[in-house]
């Protein structure tokens, strides 16, 4: 299961490098099913591209008559070519409507957001899914500009955000917490990661392997925290380094995966027996007798 396609990359290289693997890629974004249904056409009947939330990827596969999948890899976040596209309002850097919808064929838009939500309210959501720290200032000055009839566009809510902080007291544009907060919250993706994650433990076959790329801090902890209880409930076991990061020439590449984390995690794998000495010399070294 590909639970977020996107434009089929993953998908395509998967089934590339495994001739006998069979994929059912999901995606929220009509636009990247159809990308992702033409890209991934050469691989024939091994390839199914589902519109859906890869939240729900356990009901869709049983949609389609199957029981359990062999793994489940999740690239969490907006796509590039979302980002790219400013009639989608995922960018800060163009002028778009203020929509952010993964799916922008049904739901409210993040305008429709600001509108219904309180001041307080939506400090509280640059807060905690932004991480903001100017979150009342910000949610105040959307809140005054939305009353001025002076909130139409992704530029003008980013003027907002500029405008709360002092000039020169920033190392990333301003606007980038709020936008990442105000999607995330509008299309649901810590829930939705959530109830991803709820469904390995009964639609992921044993052996199975499930892989999470992560941009944000906040969904790196869920994944992370679910990880190591599974390996504490002997649901198997974590892959050594915990995760993984692009290398430089990567970054180089493709600089948005500067922020990104890989974490896999084998079901139904026991996790390595651990000699008794070794548990004696870990603890030892961490009371800070170890290492002399």
């Amino acid at each position: 299961m590909d639970g977020t396609c996107g434009w089929g990359g993953h998908s395509d290289a998967l089934l590339a490098r495994f001739p006998a693997l069979r994929v059912v890629a999901i995606d929220r974004d009509a636009r990247a099913v159809a990308a992702g249904t033409e890209r991934l056409a050469r691989h024939g009947d091994r390839a199914v591209v589902a519109h859906g939330r890869f939240g729900d990827w356990p009901r869709l596969l049983h949609g389609m008559g199957l029981e359990r999948a062999a793994g489940l890899l999740l690239d969490l976040g907006v796509s590039s070519p979302q980002l790219d596209v400013a009639e989608r309002g995922f960018s800060f850097a163009r002028e778009g409507p203020l929509d952010m919808r993964m799916d922008d064929s049904s739901g409210p838009t993040v305008h429709e957001l600001l509108h219904a939500t309180p001041e307080s309210d939506l400090a509280d959501i640059l807060w905690r899914l932004g991480e903001e720290r100017l979150s009342r200032r910000i949610a105040r000055g959307i809140k005054q500009a939305l009353a001025d009839g002076a909130m139409r566009t992704t530029l003008d809510l980013a003027r907002v955000c500029r405008d709360a902080y002092p000039r020169g007291h920033h190392r990333i544009d301003p606007a980038t917490r709020t936008f990442q907060a105000l999607r995330m919250a509008l299309n649901d993706e810590l829930g939705e990661l959530e109830r991803a994650l709820d469904g390995c433990q009964t639609h992921l076959a044993s052996p199975g392997v499930v892989a999470v790329i992560s941009f944000h801090s906040l969904e790196d902890r869920i994944v992370k925290q679910r990880f190591r209880h599974w390996q504490a409930t002997e649901s198997g076991r974590i892959l050594k380094p915990e995760f993984v990061t692009a290398d430089e020439s990567e970054r180089q590449a493709n600089p948005r995966s500067r922020s990104a984390k890989l974490r896999v995690f084998l079901w139904g794998q026991s996790p390595p027996a651990v000699d008794p000495a070794d548990k004696y010399r870990s603890r030892r070294h961490r009371q800070g007798h170890g290492n002399r």
